[in-house]
């Protein structure tokens, strides 16, 4: 690594926080930044995110991979090795204001300048929680008893979440491509609209039928897995999908009994959908379940003739465990993407 002191670091921790980092900086005209990998442990995660860190480099910006969940002693390492740079940086450009990872290299750093990029639709309720100063927790664990660790970590959150707000001697800035309803004051909101991401890659080849991309909410608890492949398996006859995109924390066993149950061909990519959606080949018509794709996709896809499609997830099909906001959020996302987007809407209910 070099050793001239980066102006901007950015912290990531999937392949989605590293795609939109990248737009922040063509968007802001950044020619180079120094983006430091916190790598995760799953080993689709790992992937993608090593095939963005070329990318990342292509473009002419630093990588630093961490190693940051390697061990018991990994996160003392990883904060020692970082404090001296986020001493020195000017600007610092955040992925998911949620990690708890993220909270801690936050209250080290004296930047002025916040930058927060998309982590999906965390998003829309990380603004909101700042807006009513409430604790930065995910929307699919509100309600949930709080563990020992998030009880030891409750400072650390809240002084995050006030280095996070906007005031006079702090400026934060929201590169976002999805739809905020409450924004907090003398914050600037920047929306992505996946100009690098068109300007790098296709147009591609558009085909007949369907392609349906796959969420990880059976994963996270929120919805049945038994209710979500029967729904995958009405969609695919519905519409004649053919391919399933998995999203990169699907399960291994989930994917092969959706792959028997359905005949359907799973695809799990090399890169965020965004990228393979404008590389192609892609169907014409892209279902998706409430998620980011929803707000992402149509940018990225704009000008092609390929169609998103949005489909409903019904209250049926969500678990006990599921959050009680959980309904109300994910109809939200999709009610948002129909309105901006002119999504239409694809049924998978029974």
């Amino acid at each position: 690594m070099s050793t001239m002191s980066p102006r901007t670091l950015a912290f990531v921790e999937s392949p989605v926080q590293l795609l939109n980092a990248l737009e922040w900086a063509a968007h802001a005209r950044e020619p180079r930044i120094t983006l430091v990998v916190l790598s995760p442990t799953d080993p689709m995660s790992r992937g993608q995110l090593r095939r963005m860190s070329e990318l990342a480099r292509r473009e002419g910006h630093e990588v630093r991979w961490e190693e940051a969940r390697g061990g018991a002693s990994a996160p003392f390492k990883t904060v020692g090795g970082l404090t001296g740079l986020l001493r020195r940086a000017e600007r610092i450009v955040v992925g998911d204001p949620f990690s708890r990872y993220v909270q801690l290299l936050l209250t080290i750093t004296p930047a002025r300048d916040l930058v927060v990029v998309d982590d999906g639709t965390a998003t829309m309720e990380f603004t909101a929680q700042v807006v009513r100063r409430e604790p930065l927790v995910r929307w699919h664990r509100r309600g949930a008893r709080p563990s020992p660790r998030d009880l030891a970590l409750a400072p650390v959150s809240r002084l995050a979440r006030r280095r996070l707000t906007p005031g006079e001697r702090r400026g934060v800035e929201i590169f976002t491509a999805m739809p905020l309803t409450e924004v907090p004051e003398e914050a600037v909101v920047t929306v992505n609209d996946f100009a690098w991401t068109r300007a790098s890659f296709g147009p591609p080849t558009v085909t007949e039928g369907a392609d349906l991309v796959g969420t990880s909410l059976v994963e996270t608890g929120v919805v049945d897995a038994d209710a979500y492949l029967a729904a995958v398996g009405r969609l695919a006859r519905t519409h004649g999908v053919r391919r399933y995109f998995a999203h990169r924390r699907e399960s291994a066993e989930k994917l092969h009994r959706l792959a028997v149950e359905t005949g359907l061909a799973v695809v799990r990519p090399d890169l965020p959908l965004e990228l393979i959606a404008r590389r192609g080949p892609i169907a014409r018509t892209v279902l998706s379940f409430p998620s980011t794709v929803l707000h992402t996709l149509p940018p990225a896809l704009a000008g092609t003739g390929a169609r998103v499609t949005a489909c409903d997830i019904d209250p049926a099909w969500l678990t006990q465990r599921a959050s009680p906001r959980a309904q109300g959020f994910l109809s939200g996302v999709t009610l948002a993407a129909r309105d901006i987007h002119r999504l239409t809407t694809g049924s998978a209910s029974v």
